[in-house]
């Protein structure tokens, strides 16, 4: 059975674009294009329809990676859709949380430090309102949490 995991951060233009570009083409390195599906969306709606951060773009191209995107607002469909819904920070947990339709749907919800194997933070940093070393400090943790995403999916 295909697994199926949405991305969520504030505005879906730095973070969950990243971490959903990041984790498809580990997807696709590691053969399970078939098994494992991902989408990314914001708890915020007014990026809605925008390509994400050109900054965000840049560093993550510079590391092979292409974000073609368009943002999105996570909608109470996504709870029947996705079997999990990873946000980059606390922030973002509750907001989803507090979005959730049923408790069972509250247990999809996971925060991707948990996944981390390297880092030592328990949130993605939003880069937004921050330099370039912002971006490229975001990508090494989502490089590290989409890792151990992946072979928790593949336990």
């Amino acid at each position: 059975m295909k697994k199926s995991i949405l991305f969520v951060c504030l505005g879906n233009i730095c973070r969950s674009p990243a971490a959903e570009a990041v984790m498809r083409q580990k997807i696709e390195a590691a053969g399970l294009a078939d098994q494992i599906s991902v989408d990314s969306a914001g708890t915020y709606g007014g990026h809605a329809g925008e390509a994400p951060d050109g900054r965000m773009r840049r560093a993550a191209a510079n590391r092979g990676y292409r974000l073609n995107h368009a943002a999105r607002r996570i909608t109470s469909d996504d709870f029947e859709r996705f079997d999990l819904i990873v946000v980059m920070d606390n922030a973002n947990y509750d907001d989803v949380y507090d979005r959730a339709p049923s408790p069972e749907a509250t247990e999809k919800i996971h925060t991707l430090a948990e996944f981390f194997q390297k880092s030592d933070t328990d949130h993605i940093p939003d880069p937004y309102y921050g330099g370039a070393d912002g971006f490229e400090r975001v990508l090494d943790l989502l490089e590290d949490g989409t890792q151990g995403l992946l072979e928790f999916l593949q336990l």
